[in-house]
């Protein structure tokens, strides 16, 4: 005798969780962007290249070369490490072999891939205080012990991080040297350097996050952590440092294209975990980023003459409307500021009255380890037109001086 679908209590399935599932949290910036999607929503919240500066025409072009190229072996699997042509072009960069080069979906799977092949239960993992938020979430399930490092306008306390080096045992650092998320800052060469020779005199591994580094506004470009951690080591397999980079802010996001540069040990052990994630980043999309390289330097220039214009704009309005008390910083790259704000002020419920107003922005507290951070928000300007970024400055200033009021 069957019995009655109502009367079969659901599967507890949240009993059966594992504890890795439970730590999980869903991106505080993904969920702000359901609420934020509004036509009428100026939002400086996301932090989404501009579509309109894809190139659009090369992509189209691209695919369908590499379709006449390579034919139906453009939509086979592929190996694991990545298409060898584009891995060729990635290490010659930087001057290493290209076996020490692994292609990822994203960014992102980077950091996953990384956290899994490198933090136990336990473990302490060094992050800036902020940082980025995608790292937390990456690293969450395999539940580290976060130690914050305190940043100020040229990047990471080099001081506070040898003083807690030397009384605490951490197995890895995460850093994003240039014109970092959230706040926008670039890390100074002589803090590089430093950084570089003490997390090597205490045997620390940097992973080192480096999407926005091509994309300065001024010309000026600082070595990365990578390169003087080669200089160092005299090769590539004494490197304590790990680069990951992506094409996504660059040429398009969407095509998911990424990688990581490491020592044998660490590539070795990449290739592994990815073969059990995703077998390897689709052939048709490495394709077409190999492709599409000898226009990069073009888009590039493209890109960041955009993004720079729009900061400029930004920071005028900010400088032209904000109260007197609200501080804020001034990138000379990438894609984001920070703002900073009297500090009883939470920007946390402070986000519903500017919607109020029509414009979005990012809370900061999700960006610091251990919360925090209260009265910090992120702002993007990069896919917002001048009329936007006049008309949402203007909002969110009258949003804080209401606040302030």
């Amino acid at each position: 005798m069957s019995v009655p679908a109502s009367a079969v209590p659901a599967f507890d399935f949240t009993s059966r969780l594992s504890r890795r599932a439970q730590t999980m949290s869903a991106s505080a910036i993904r969920e702000i962007l359901k609420v934020t999607q509004r036509p009428d929503v100026i939002s400086f919240a996301g932090g989404l290249p501009a579509p309109e500066l894809f190139p659009l025409e090369d992509v189209r072009r691209a695919a369908d070369a590499v379709l006449t190229r390579y034919g139906p072996a453009a939509l086979q699997y592929s190996t694991t490490e990545g298409h060898p042509p584009l891995r060729e072009w990635i290490a010659a960069r930087h001057g290493i072999p290209a076996a020490n080069v692994q292609i990822t979906t994203g960014s992102q799977q980077a950091l996953d891939l990384l956290g899994k092949v490198l933090i136990d239960e336990g473990d302490t993992v060094l992050v800036e205080a902020p940082t980025y938020l995608g790292a937390l979430q990456s690293f969450q399930p395999y539940l580290p012990t976060y130690q914050e490092i305190p940043t100020d306008d040229e990047g990471i306390d080099v001081d506070a991080l040898e003083a807690l080096l030397a009384r605490t045992s951490v197995k890895v650092m995460y850093v994003i040297p240039n014109f970092q998320n959230p706040t926008g800052r670039t890390l100074s060469l002589d803090r590089r350097r430093r950084l570089v020779e003490i997390t090597a005199r205490h045997g620390v591994p940097v992973i080192e996050d480096d999407p926005y580094g091509q994309l300065t506004f001024t010309g000026e470009t600082y070595p990365s952590l990578y390169e003087l951690g080669l200089e160092r080591a005299g090769g590539v397999e004494g490197n304590h440092v790990i680069y990951c980079s992506s094409f996504s802010k660059t040429l398009v996001p969407g095509l998911r294209d990424a990688w990581v540069q490491a020592a044998s040990p660490v590539i070795l052990k990449l290739i592994t975990a990815k073969q059990g994630a995703d077998l390897h980043t689709p052939t048709l999309n490495q394709m077409i980023i190999t492709e599409l390289l000898p226009i990069l330097p073009r888009q590039v220039d493209v890109v960041k003459k955009a993004y720079g214009e729009r900061a400029a704009f930004m920071i005028s309005r900010l400088e032209a409307e904000f109260p007197e008390g609200v501080a804020f910083t001034r990138p000379k790259g990438g894609m984001f500021l920070w703002v900073t704000v009297p500090g009883d002020i939470d920007t946390t419920p402070l986000l519903a009255r500017a919607v109020e107003r029509k414009v979005a922005y990012v809370p900061g507290s999700p960006f610091f380890a251990h919360g925090g951070g209260k009265n910090t928000m992120r702002l993007s300007y990069t896919s917002a037109t001048p009329d936007q970024i006049r008309e949402g400055i203007h909002a969110l200033a009258g949003t804080l001086r209401d606040a302030l009021a």
